[in-house]
C-alpha cells in the first residue's frame, strides 16, 4: 500500500504535489519522493526516507521545476523499508527517459527478474518491484517505437504488453520525457486510481490522477471517473487526454482492505464512499455481536481511534448502548499497522493511545477495531482497558479474521504472524486476553461494502484465501514467507 499522485498543469506543479502527498500520508510513512519534468524533458527528482514534512526542504522544492510531476509516499511491502534506494520514484534513461511511481505488489517478480536480465538485457539495482515495473514498461515502449516520435497508440500498445507480462496489483503513474504523463491500472483494478480535471480561465485543462478522491476535492479538481481496470490514460504536453482499454479481459475486483482500514473515510473509491461503507460494516457487526455475546455483558461501546469510529457509532446505535470515547490518541504517532516490526508496533501503541480511567472503571466495555492482523496492538489495548479498571472486555473487529497472507500490496506476508491463522475465535480471545471476541462475517463484509454500488466483487484474499489474479500458488506463498524470514 502506497499513495501516488500525478499532475499536468499550466504552471509549476511542485507545491500541489507536495500538498497532495500530505493528504496521502496515511498510505505510507517509510519514504517519499517527488519528480517533475520540464517541457524540454529534463527531470528533477527528490526522494528521502521519512514522512513528507521531514523529507522536503525549501531548496528541494525550488529545484522541482516543471508543469508535469508525480509523487509517492511509501509503505514497504517489497525491498527494504529502511533503504533510501528503495524510495520511489524510479528512473530509467531509455527510451526517452521514464520516471515512475507504483502502488501495489507484483507477484511474478522472480520470472520478471529473470526475463529482464536474460532476455531484455536490462539491469536492476534494487529488489523493488517498482524498478521491475518501470523496466518492463521501458522495454515494451522500446518495442513500440517505429521512428523517433512516440504517440498515444504506441504508448497504449506498450501498456497492453505490460499487462501480459506483469501479474499482481499495480496502479502506476509515469512521466515520459518530452511527451507527457501516463497512468495505468492492473486488469483487476485491485489498487485504486482516480482521474480529475480543472478548467482554467483560458479554456485549457489541468489534470490529476491519484490514489484517493480527497486529493481532487482539496485541489478543487472535478472528478472525471476512476481509471478502469486495465485502462491507460495519457495526457500530452498540450493537456490533451487520451485513453484506451489495454487489457483483454478486465474485471473490477478492488481490495476490500481499502474500505476497512487503508483509505481515509472522506474518500470515494470505485463509486463507493469509504465512510458509508464503514457505517454499514457497523450495522452488520452489531447483529453478530448480539448473536454471540451474552445479554447484559456490555455497558458501553468504545472505538479504537480513528478508522473504527464509524463502525463503533453504528454498533452502539443499533444495540441501544452508550457510545463513549475511552482512548485519547496522540496524533503525532504514525499508524501502528504500517510500522515495520512487531517490537516497534508494540512500543508505539502506548505512545499513541492513552486509556482514560474515568471511562473504563467498573464497566463492561465493548471495544471496536477496524481489523485485527497480527494482534500485537489489540493485545496491548485490551490490557490497557483492564489496567484502566474495566470490569470485562469484549473485543470486536469490523473485518473478518485475517487468516491468509495478503500479496497485493499490504504487508501481511507470513501466516505465522497472523493471530487468526490456525486459531479458532475462542483461542484468539484467549491469546489476546479478551473475555469475548466477535468478528465480522465474510459475507457481511462483502455485502456492506458493495451495497448500492455497481461493483459486484472484491478481493478478500486475506479473509477467504481466494486470490483473484489466479496466479498465487502455495509454492509462491511459501517463497514469500521464506524471503521475509531470511
Amino acid at each position: 500500500m502506497c499513495g501516488i499522485v500525478g499532475m499536468v498543469g499550466r504552471g509549476p506543479v511542485n507545491q500541489e504535489i507536495y500538498d497532495s502527498l500530505l493528504l496521502l500520508q496515511h498510505r505510507g510513512q517509510d519514504s517519499t519522493g517527488i519528480a517533475t519534468a520540464e517541457p524540454s524533458g529534463v527531470f528533477h527528482v527528490t526522494k528521502a526516507k521519512g514522512q513528507v514534512r521531514e523529507a522536503f526542504r525549501t531548496r528541494d522544492m525550488r529545484a522541482l521545476l516543471g508543469n508535469l510531476g508525480l509523487g509517492h509516499v511509501r509503505y514497504a511491502t517489497k525491498g527494504t523499508a529502511s533503504s533510501e534506494e528503495e524510495a520511489q520514484p524510479f528512473y530509467v534513461n531509455a527510451p526517452y527517459g521514464i520516471v515512475l511511481v507504483h502502488n501495489g505488489n507484483l507477484t511474478n517478480t522472480r520470472e520478471l527478474t529473470d526475463e529482464l536480465f536474460h532476455k531484455d538485457r536490462r539491469h536492476l539495482n534494487t529488489s523493488s518491484d517498482t524498478e521491475l515495473l518501470v523496466n518492463v514498461l521501458a522495454n515494451e515502449l522500446q518495442s513500440s517505437i517505429s521512428g523517433l516520435e512516440l504517440g498515444p497508440d504506441q504508448i497504449f500498445d506498450a501498456v497492453a504488453r505490460v499487462h501480459e507480462r506483469a501479474e499482481g496489483s499495480y496502479a502506476a503513474i509515469a512521466l515520459i520525457a518530452g511527451y507527457g504523463l501516463l497512468a495505468f491500472r492492473d486488469p483487476f483494478g485491485i489498487r485504486p486510481l482516480i482521474l480529475g480535471t480543472r478548467k482554467n480561465a483560458d479554456g485549457s485543462y489541468e489534470w490529476v490522477v491519484t490514489s484517493e478522491s480527497l486529493v481532487l476535492e482539496n485541489g478543487e479538481f472535478e472528478v472525471v471517473r476512476d481509471v478502469m481496470p486495465g485502462e491507460a490514460v495519457f495526457v500530452d504536453l498540450e493537456g490533451h487526454l487520451h485513453t484506451r482499454q489495454c487489457a483483454t479481459d478486465p474485471k473490477l475486483v478492488p481490495c476490500s482492505f481499502e474500505y476497512v482500514y487503508l483509505a481515509r473515510p472522506d474518500s470515494v473509491m470505485n463509486g463507493i464512499s469509504v465512510y458509508e461503507a464503514r457505517l454499514r460494516l457497523g450495522e452488520r457487526l452489531a447483529d453478530t455481536i448480539a448473536k454471540y455475546t451474552p445479554k447484559g455483558s456490555i455497558d458501553v461501546v468504545m472505538p479504537i481511534p480513528d478508522s473504527s469510529r464509524p463502525a463503533a457509532m453504528q454498533v452502539a446505535r443499533k444495540l441501544g448502548l452508550e457510545y463513549r470515547e475511552g482512548f485519547y490518541k496522540n496524533r503525532y504517532i504514525g499508524r501502528t499497522f504500517i510500522m515495520p516490526g512487531q517490537a516497534v508496533r508494540k512500543k508505539s501503541v502506548r505512545q499513541k493511545l492513552n486509556a482514560m480511567s474515568s471511562e473504563f472503571k467498573g464497566k463492561n466495555v465493548l471495544l471496536i477495531d477496524d481489523s485485527i492482523v497480527r494482534g500485537t496492538t489489540s493485545k496491548e489495548i485490551i490490557q490497557m482497558a483492564r489496567d484502566a479498571g474495566a470490569k470485562s472486555v469484549t473485543f470486536a473487529s469490523a473485518a473478518p479474521p485475517v487468516r491468509y497472507p495478503h500479496v497485493y500490496g499490504i504487508n501481511m506476508p507470513s501466516r505465522s504472524e497472523l493471530v487468526a491463522h490456525g486459531r479458532t475465535i475462542p483461542q484468539i480471545a484467549e491469546e489476546l486476553g479478551a473475555d469475548y471476541m466477535v468478528y465480522q462475517e465474510v459475507e457481511d463484509l462483502k455485502a456492506a461494502i458493495l451495497e448500492g454500488s455497481d461493483v459486484d466483487d472484491l478481493d478478500m484474499s486475506c479473509f477467504d484465501g481466494r486470490y483473484v489474479t489466479g496466479s498465487v500458488t502455495e509454492e509462491y506463498l511459501a517463497w514469500v514467507e521464506g524471503t521475509q524470514e531470511s
